[in-house]
């Protein structure tokens, strides 16, 4: 039991992790072992991701002065949340992890202002991270300026040959 001191402490401490992430994932984890829930915590931290099993009645209370309150009935049962600043590593962590162990259940979030569901956090699971999109979009502007220089760097009689072919188009 907590005594009202640690309770209070556990509201503050909880309010101010949903007003700083930037993606709050609720999910139901019943039925998973404490290796499992080790596991996915090991996971989650490798991101900079906080896994937390939640106290419902206290949390909903925590909830109440947050960004987050319309996730309030999310709060039921075997409850644990994903707090963190990248909604989209949380998401595909999660949505990985609930195939291989089917008593993970994901149950819905909220990213920035938008509240999630189920299909709403595993649709954003399917999105790149940021690195990726970083890579993509490097990998675009690198493409024009290597065939420029392929063409640049090709003997004279290759410039010729594609300069007779662009003019008989």
């Amino acid at each position: 039991m907590m005594n009202k001191e640690k309770k209070q402490s556990y509201i503050s401490e909880m309010t101010t992790q949903f007003d700083k992430s930037e993606a709050v994932i609720v999910a139901h984890y019943q039925g998973l072992t404490v290796n499992q829930l080790d596991e996915l915590r090991a996971k989650m931290r490798e991101h900079g991701i906080i896994f937390k099993i939640t106290k419902n009645r206290i949390t909903k209370l925590a909830l109440e002065k947050t960004r987050c309150k319309e996730l309030s009935n999310l709060f039921t049962g075997p409850t644990a949340v994903a707090l963190s600043q990248d909604a989209i590593a949380s998401a595909k962590i999660l949505t990985n992890f609930s195939k291989e162990n089917k008593n993970l259940k994901i149950l819905g979030g909220i990213m920035g202002n938008d509240i999630l569901d189920v299909a709403g956090v595993k649709n954003v699971a399917t999105l790149p991270t940021l690195d990726e999109a970083r890579a993509k979009i490097v990998g675009i502007l690198r493409s024009p300026a290597q065939k420029i220089a392929s063409i640049l760097l090709a003997p004279a009689s290759k410039i010729a040959i594609l300069a007779l072919e662009k003019s008989k188009k």
